[in-house]
This record gives C-alpha cells, sequence and structure tokens, in this order.
C-alpha cells in the first residue's frame, strides 16, 4: 500500500500515478478537495487495476493528520510513505510576513513529523516499509529569496536522516528526496522554458526506483537538478 501526501497535483500526483500504473493500491491525501478528487478519477480510469483512494486533508492542521492517518490505517499498514506536502512562499529573512516560518514549519516540517509519527507504529510492528520525504535543493543550500521556506526545508531534511537513524532496527528505510526546480503546475505563466528545468515524471522515476531494491539497499538521499544547474 502506497500513501501519499500533496497527491493532487506536481510531484505528489506524478509519484502515485507511477505506483498506480504498477497495480498498487494508492492513497492520496491533498487540501485541495476538488484537485484531489479529479486526480483520483483521473487515476481510476487510467489504471482500473490499481486501487486509487483519497481523502482531503489539510496536513497542516494534526487534526486533519489525526482523521487522514486513521483513515489510512483502516485500509491497512502502508508499505510505502511519501511525505510530499508542502508550500513555497518566497522572501528574505528581513522582510518576509511576520508569520512566514510559522506557516513554512506547519506546511513543510510538521506535516511530515506528525504523518510519520502516525503511521510509524503499524510499520515498525511489521519491520518493514519505505519512507520518502520530498525536501528540496534548498534543504542544501541557501540561495535568494528562500527565507523561512529554506529553514523549513533544511529542518526537513533534518528529520529525514534522523529518522533513517532511528528506523534501521526495524528494517524501514528512509529516504530524503532534494530535487531542484521540476516543471509543475505552479510554474505556468512564470515564462520559465519548461525545457529548462526537469519533469515532476524525473523524480517519480527516482523514487519509484529507489523503492524497488533488494531489502539489503536503501538510497539514503536523491538529489536531482535540471541538466544545466539551478535556476
Amino acid at each position: 500500500m502506497i500513501v501519499v501526501t500533496g497527491a493532487s497535483k506536481g510531484i505528489g500526483k506524478s509519484i502515485a500515478r507511477i505506483f498506480a500504473a504498477d497495480n498498487a493500491t494508492v492513497l492520496l491525501g491533498s487540501r485541495g478537495e476538488t484537485a484531489l478528487y479529479n486526480t483520483l478519477q483521473e487515476m481510476q480510469t487510467a489504471y482500473p487495476q490499481a486501487t486509487v483512494k483519497a481523502m482531503p486533508a489539510d496536513f497542516s492542521l494534526k487534526s486533519d493528520v489525526d482523521n487522514w492517518c486513521e483513515w489510512v490505517l483502516k485500509q491497512g499498514t502502508p508499505d510505502i510513505l511519501i511525505n510530499n506536502a508542502g508550500r513555497f512562499i518566497p522572501g528574505s529573512i528581513h522582510d518576509e510576513p511576520a508569520d512566514a516560518l510559522e506557516t513554512m514549519l506547519q506546511q513543510n516540517l510538521f506535516s511530515a513529523y506528525y504523518v510519520t509519527r502516525q503511521l510509524l507504529p503499524a510499520m515498525m510492528a511489521c519491520k518493514s516499509g519505505h519512507i520518502f520525504t520530498i525536501c528540496s535543493i534548498a534543504s542544501l543550500q541557501a540561495y535568494p529569496n528562500g527565507g523561512a521556506y529554506s529553514i523549513s526545508k533544511h529542518a526537513l531534511l533534518g528529520f529525514s536522516r534522523n529518522l533513517r537513524e532511528e528506523m534501521k532496527p526495524y528494517n524501514i528505510k528512509v529516504t530524503a528526496v532534494m530535487p531542484g526546480a521540476a516543471y509543475t503546475d505552479s510554474w505556468s505563466g512564470s515564462g520559465v522554458d519548461p525545457q529548462r528545468i526537469m519533469e515532476a515524471d524525473d523524480i517519480a522515476r527516482m523514487v519509484f526506483a529507489a523503492a524497488t531494491l533488494s531489502n539489503s539497499a536503501c538510497v539514503e538521499d536523491i538529489v536531482l537538478r535540471p541538466q544545466l544547474g539551478d535556476l
């Protein structure tokens, strides 16, 4: 069973789609209810051999996380968890909105932290599973206008690396994914040439490859950048 947060568009949708194409059971979550159910219908039509279900949730709200994870666990124990829910607010530390850091931490860090905490006990009991956390190149390197977003993504990478050490005795793999710019709906109208940056499917293919290795191998970090480098 594959569990994906932030699954209604972009990288999350591409990851969900590649597992559905492999006839997996895929559970989707996203705060955008209309987009989520449109994605659900699209995937059920495209991949009739897969089992695809969805439930809306705002992963920045712990109450929503609790309800969503309860729904997930009623379906079974996750084999793969994709922590993808997140948000980008541009700005610099000295001039971004006063609540930018709190918002970014809630959206990008606490969402993954609380979802993982809720689903881990079942995975630990089975002594199997794989957790992917979609971080960012901003987790590794500061850049102009990154501000609170970059801070939150640095913290998210720290979360993933700490989790990796904790889960070794339970045979649960943990992978941090750090993509550079990939063309999604958020880039529409930006003026950026889609050929200059990556495709969301590029990240999905790497996640799928890492998820299909033998039990004795774990890809700890995946770093992807556009061929010509960061923007």
